[in-house]
């Protein structure tokens, strides 16, 4: 399991590498895996976070991710057979595996069993970011989202309806763009302020005001209201 000490953060100039890139992070200890998240956001990357190698996998198998950083030593079931199990399946996603172990054997296990990384415990968010960044830079780009006659393009920062081009604010296409990814479940006004803003104490009318210029902009019915959870992006097949 992890511990308090495997964490090394660096100065917050890591380079900006992640940038439309999702990155899943299946680590049991609950600060470490917080902490390597906020680490992660500030170099651009859309993060998921699970404690356990059941709900690891089954977000993992979801899809959607250009890496997944894979704990070894996980409840439920271990890193080892979440990897396993994930190839079994044909998933492809690059995975790091993160572990305090350090035996040579323990690496040949990993590098069987189809990962494509292998980082210690302790270690530094530099090195991580530089791991993931040459993993990704491999994957081809997954900066394009589609979702009906809606498309989104995450590296130059461009949104269609149709061949209508779209003019939205910074936060606007954050808020989109984290929608998007999320197609299918509602997201909830506190998902959006700690995903989005990075603020999970900032008030609630952030994001309304923001929604509100939104779908102003997307025109009705492509961002629905769900009662008492939040919002769902829907395809807009207008």
């Amino acid at each position: 399991m992890g511990t308090m000490t495997s964490f090394t953060p660096d100065s917050d100039d890591s380079p900006v590498s992640g940038l439309g890139r999702r990155v899943l992070v299946v680590e049991d200890e609950v600060r470490l895996a917080r902490l390597l998240g906020e680490a992660l956001r500030r170099a651009g990357y859309a993060v998921d976070l699970a404690h356990d190698g059941v709900s690891g996998l089954s977000l993992a198998k979801a899809g959607g991710h250009d890496v997944v950083i894979l704990d070894i030593m996980l409840p439920g079931l271990s890193g080892y057979r979440v990897l396993q199990a994930l190839r079994a399946d044909g998933h492809d996603v690059p995975v790091v595996m993160l572990t305090a172990k350090d035996g040579e054997y323990d690496e040949l296990d990993a590098l069987e069993l189809g990962a494509d990384d292998y980082v210690t415990k302790p270690f530094s968010t530099r090195v991580l970011l530089a791991r993931l960044s040459n993993l990704v830079r491999r994957r081809p780009s997954s900066h394009l989202q589609t979702l009906g006659r809606l498309k989104l393009d995450s590296e130059q920062h461009r949104v269609w309806i149709g061949e209508n081009e779209l003019t939205l604010s910074a936060r606007e296409f954050a808020v989109l763009a984290y929608l998007m990814s999320s197609s299918g479940r509602a997201v909830s006004k506190q998902e959006l302020l700690d995903e989005v803003w990075q603020e999970p104490y900032g008030p609630a009318n952030l994001v309304e005001v923001c929604m509100v210029g939104l779908r102003r902009k997307l025109g009705s019915g492509v961002v629905e209201t769900v009662r008492n959870v939040g919002y769902r992006i829907t395809s807009d097949d207008q």
